[in-house]
């Protein structure tokens, strides 16, 4: 069963059972909250800036931290009820929604195409046209590195079926093959971009400045959640925000801790990279435009048949409470 159709079955089952009852909301008086989190990813950066330096724990909040495996997954946690929120692309709970599920979005976390190009020092690129032909190293679909490259061809005349051969590996695993030189170029997510610039690739073209804003990863939740508990998510994340744009130096030592296993240089690049283009978003708030953009990527690709409504799936009274803190 593919991811699509596996959050079809869940959208469905989630409606069933909360037609009966069994999947209610937390407990008003109970502030202990779970979040299932597609992958422990940098991407998600100010989830564990917020979790690290105390933003739940001050607005009343304890978060325990689930990793799903894949955004299918986490999103069904919340659906069946068993974590109130998820972190994952906005695209899977559209998706749901779209299905009859009762979920929607209620904070922003990644405001950027979080994907670049990368080749090897001497391959020649002046656009697109010029990877006709080639090799290229992506992630294993359905994955949005690999769906945003694939309409970057499209939208430049070329099919990703013939006009190039990817070779698709796990997420996560793209610098491999890479870096052994099975292909001239690859479409990579961080870190795996700065540790194959630190062996000497190149960045020919960066999602981030060519798309602008555009809704990456947000945190999901049932329309039924508890509004407290929802409130003080969404108010920590936009203090983790705030945090970021002014300790960007500190923001690194924690993306530092969170990733242990990776080289400290390669994760302050990847770091200061993401934070100079935007990736990591300036508030909570997700506009109209950087949805739509989103959007608009799985409407190509076949994944979703219409934008979602914005005025009620992106849920604005939990977002503008926390854009006016002081």
């Amino acid at each position: 069963m593919s991811l699509f159709k596996r959050i079809a079955h869940a959208a469905s089952v989630g409606v069933l059972l909360a037609g009966i009852g069994l999947a209610g909301p937390a407990s008003a008086e109970n502030k202990k909250v779970v979040l299932s989190q597609a992958f422990q990813s940098m991407l998600y950066l100010p989830l564990y800036v917020a979790i690290d330096e105390g933003f739940f724990t001050a607005q009343g909040i304890d978060l325990t931290k689930e990793t799903a495996g894949a955004p299918a997954v986490a999103l069904s946690a919340v659906i069946s009820g068993s974590a109130q929120f998820s972190l994952h692309g906005p695209e899977w709970a559209a998706i749901a929604a779209s299905k009859g599920a009762q979920v929607n979005i209620i904070s922003n976390v990644v405001n950027g195409a979080a994907v670049w190009i990368a080749t090897t020092p001497d391959f020649k690129f002046e656009n697109v046209k010029d990877l006709k032909g080639q090799k290229i190293v992506t992630g294993l679909m359905p994955t949005t590195s690999t769906s945003l490259f694939m309409k970057l061809l499209k939208e430049n005349g070329m099919d990703p079926k013939t006009d190039v051969d990817l070779i698709q590996v796990a997420l996560g695993t793209e610098p491999g093959p890479f870096l052994a030189k099975q292909a001239d170029v690859a479409v990579m997510y961080e870190p795996g971009l700065d540790q194959v610039v630190a062996k000497g690739m190149k960045v020919v073209l960066g999602f981030p400045q060519a798309y602008g804003p555009y809704a990456f990863s947000a945190i999901a939740a049932r329309s039924d959640v508890d509004p407290e508990a929802a409130q003080g998510v969404v108010n920590g994340l936009e203090m983790a925000m705030r945090f970021i744009a002014s300790n960007p130096d500190k923001t690194v030592e924690i993306a530092k801790k969170e990733f242990p296993n990776l080289d400290p240089a390669v994760v302050e690049a990847a770091v200061k990279r993401m934070i100079a283009e935007k990736v990591y978003p300036p508030s909570v708030d997700i506009t109209a435009d950087a949805l739509k953009v989103s959007m608009d990527t799985q409407i190509a690709l076949g994944n979703l048949a219409a934008q979602p409504d914005y005025g009620s799936f992106v849920v604005k009274k939990y977002i503008e409470p926390a854009l006016a803190m002081k």
